[in-house]
């Protein structure tokens, strides 16, 4: 195969702009709350459809001799971008309360999307130029993205994130160099060597201007995370996950046989249910900085599992900044340290645990699937308790600590237990309240609890203690109308009748835990005060933020791609039109499930994203480049197929093969998903060799409609779950089959 030199320009541009889109939403999901991060993925892609359309309307911009400075300018505004937003400093709660913050976001939107809108000029003027090679310049397109996925994983990995932010306009002043001739060259040579100078200062350039808690002592932002350690004082560090999570690092000498009158003191400690066994096997599901299994060694257990899924806090803890003042307690002979999601380790693991601890698990961190889904984790779904039951020795216990998600919790420990054939499920459930810590906490039990260790499991239940520590559940007359209480006594259905959170329990298909907003709470009167980024207070603004975007496109957007049929010349009929936005809407709606779909059978990690991305763009491109072999209607019934397959049996395939290793894991999916990429890389190529020269507006109809697949998808998926998304998405690509079906070509005079 000889590729020509479009197809390489197509491939660098691509591999540069999914480079920048991945890094871009790790930028702005540590500096913002993790749904400004999704509105990338929207921005990118519609930046990439309006460059597609002013190209169908402006016969100049598809000259290849404005090519050059059209990537020079691209490669220019992906290096001004991130700095640039960053300096609007963005609040997202005063969004509809402060006009001026509303201009800076709008302002946020032409700065991201405008070198899209540069880069989508170039490769949709190639593909109107040289329509007849679409097989290889669509090939081009999708293995440039699926490399450029690997390329800003690798660079954030390696020099960090900041760093990656500034080099990843790279290839695409390489495209630029292909582009110009003579002396012109020397402009992305200049540019290119500009991005260099600057490198330096790369951490200085991409700091926002928020005011950090405390001196900042180190910092590390890859990824998975922008990580940062706080001193506040000699004897007290504090681990910040994206500016939004935080885990505690104590100061400690390593001596474990001091006087239990000189032993660190834990405000949620374990010790009384540690001591009930002789040899504890303690399992920190999320341990962050190391607190819990301190408080686990001190407290003498004999087997702590460390299991937290970012590994730089692991190295760090156990050969990096914080392995000294920790006390180089993850290289105790007692510690076994995990780099891997908790649920994935938990289901692997063959033997049992007599306590596994977790505190504060946060369910909203984008983590690194960044800007391609709203990302939840899997920590706190029906099954996932399933697991932690199942996991526990005979006389086991799950000590669970969080802020706003436990009523949703003892829903769905309720639900789990069930399912698992426990006869009364509330005998083994305890809940606790710790209102000067504005927490609540769980304690589940493999037997039956009986009083006196509901009582004094944790803190004791009394009088004196009352201010800081109470129990919910089992309540004393006084408290039975706690909300806790009734869901345990009385179900989460008669409960959610005066919720102003939503109680339903999440699963494994659903695992949006964090949403706990409900539409009844939406009025214009609360969005037009200060909005929390998270929903705990019951304001649905995941759902808000997706039908914003849905009604931007489709009132704003959507309407411009029928432009061209005022202009004379050959035009789309509406077969056409519409083949094009149907797979826009399906390959997005299966991209985004998919992501998130794996993430539980892979695990919560860089891993998932980067093979899960790989593998579906890079089988595409190989689609693309065979499609010609297959006929017309092969693709979409494969597609309709796996999707149909994927929805049966894909919970089956977590059972069986989840806890297989790493490797064969990524294995799987590789094996599972290349297929469906495969064939999901045929169909804009069989549309284009029935649109000819028009294949440019078609790219600019599916950025629109992808943009509207990657939000619409959401709105099923809340409600019930990734299988109906994906059901969604199988039937847009059986309207695309019927459309094909219906005419020879998509053109009219």
């Amino acid at each position: 195969m000889k590729l020509t030199k479009q197809t390489i320009i197509v491939f660098l541009v691509s591999l540069s702009l999914i480079s920048m889109e991945i890094i871009w939403s790790r930028v702005f999901s540590a500096e913002y709350f993790y749904t400004f991060a999704f509105l990338v993925l929207s921005i990118s892609i519609l930046g990439l459809g309006l460059g597609a359309l002013s190209v169908r309307l402006s016969k100049r911009l598809a000259a290849k001799e404005s090519f050059g400075c059209l990537l020079s300018l691209t490669g220019l505004l992906m290096l001004v971008g991130p700095p640039a937003v960053l300096y609007l400093q963005l609040d997202f709660s005063q969004l509809l309360s402060n006009h001026m913050m509303l201009l800076n976001l709008l302002a946020a939107i032409v700065i991201l999307g405008s070198s899209f809108f540069t880069g989508g000029m170039v490769i949709s003027g190639i593909f109107r130029k040289s329509h007849e090679s679409m097989p290889q310049l669509y090939m081009g397109d999708l293995i440039g993205a699926a490399l450029g996925v690997v390329f800003a994983v690798l660079l954030m990995n390696t020099i960090g994130t900041d760093k990656a932010a500034l080099l990843v306009a790279f290839p695409v002043f390489a495209a630029s160099l292909l582009s110009f001739t003579n002396w012109f060259r020397l402009i992305p040579l200049l540019l290119l060597l500009s991005s260099f100078v600057v490198l330096p200062k790369s951490s200085v350039i991409l700091k926002s201007a928020k005011k950090d808690r405390a001196e900042v002592i180190y910092s590390h932002w890859d990824a998975m995370a922008r990580l940062k350690v706080y001193k506040y004082s000699d004897d007290y560090w504090g681990l910040n996950i994206d500016n939004a999570a935080n885990s505690p690092v104590i100061a400690f000498d390593g001596d474990f046989d001091r006087p239990d009158s000189l032993k660190i003191p834990f405000s949620i400690p374990a010790t009384k249910l540690t001591d009930r066994f002789d040899n504890c096997r303690f399992l920190s599901l999320g341990a962050g900085g190391g607190g819990d299994v301190l408080m686990a060694l001190q407290d003498g257990a004999t087997e702590v599992h460390a299991v937290e899924v970012n590994p730089s806090i692991n190295k760090m803890m156990t050969d990096g900044f914080l392995q000294e003042f920790s006390g180089d307690i993850y290289n105790d002979d007692r510690v076994r340290v995990v780099s891997e999601d908790a649920r994935a380790y938990v289901r692997r693991f063959e033997n049992y645990f007599d306590v596994i601890y977790s505190l504060s698990s946060n369910s909203f961190a984008a983590l690194a699937s960044g800007s391609f889904a709203l990302a939840e984790n899997y920590l706190f779904t029906t099954e996932a308790f399933q697991d932690y039951y199942k996991a526990l020795s005979g006389d086991g216990y799950l000590l669970m600590e969080h802020q706003f998600y436990v009523p949703r919790m003892v829903s769905e420990i309720l639900e789990a237990l069930e399912k698992e054939g426990v006869k009364n499920p509330k005998a083994h459930i305890a809940v606790y309240h710790l209102p000067t810590m504005r927490r609540h906490l769980i304690l589940l039990a493999k037997k039956p609890l009986d009083d006196a260790t509901i009582a004094t499991a944790v803190h004791e239940t009394n009088a004196e203690n009352y201010a800081f520590f109470r129990q919910l559940y089992p309540a004393a007359d006084s408290v039975k109308g706690n909300r806790i209480n009734q869901i345990i006594e009385n179900g989460w259905q008669e409960a959610q009748l005066t919720a102003s959170t939503n109680l339903s329990p999440c699963n494994d298909n659903r695992p949006f835990t964090g949403q706990l907003g409900l539409m009844k709470n939406f009025s214009m009167e609360r969005i037009k005060k200060k909005l929390m980024p998270y929903e705990f207070q019951g304001f649905p603004l995941s759902i808000v933020i997706v039908l914003v975007i849905l009604a931007i496109v489709t009132v704003i957007v959507l309407p411009l791609n029928f432009l061209p049929y005022l202009k004379s010349g050959i035009k789309f009929k509406a077969a056409g039109w519409l083949y094009f936005f149907a797979i826009g809407v399906g390959f997005m709606a299966v991209e985004v499930i998919l992501i998130q779909q794996y993430t539980l059978f892979i695990g919560s990690s860089s891993y998932t994203f980067m093979t899960l991305l790989f593998v579906l763009l890079a089988s595409s491109g190989l689609g693309s480049f065979f499609s010609k072999r297959f006929k017309s209607n092969t693709p979409f019934i494969f597609i309709a197929a796996w999707l149909l397959f994927n929805v049966v049996f894909f919970s089956l395939v977590v059972s069986v093969f989840g806890g297989l290793s790493l490797f064969w894991r990524i294995a799987i999916t590789c094996i599972m998903v290349g297929p469906l990429g495969f064939f999901m890389g045929m169909p804009f190529v069989k549309g284009s060799a029935r649109s000819g020269e028009l294949v440019d507006w078609g790219f600019a109809i599916n950025g629109a409609a992808s943009v509207i697949g990657s939000t619409l998808v959401l709105l099923p998926v809340f409600l019930w779950g990734f299988n109906y998304g994906l059901l969604m998405a199988g039937l847009f690509y059986l309207l695309a089959w019927w459309l094909l079906g219906r005419s020879f070509t998509f053109n009219s005079k």
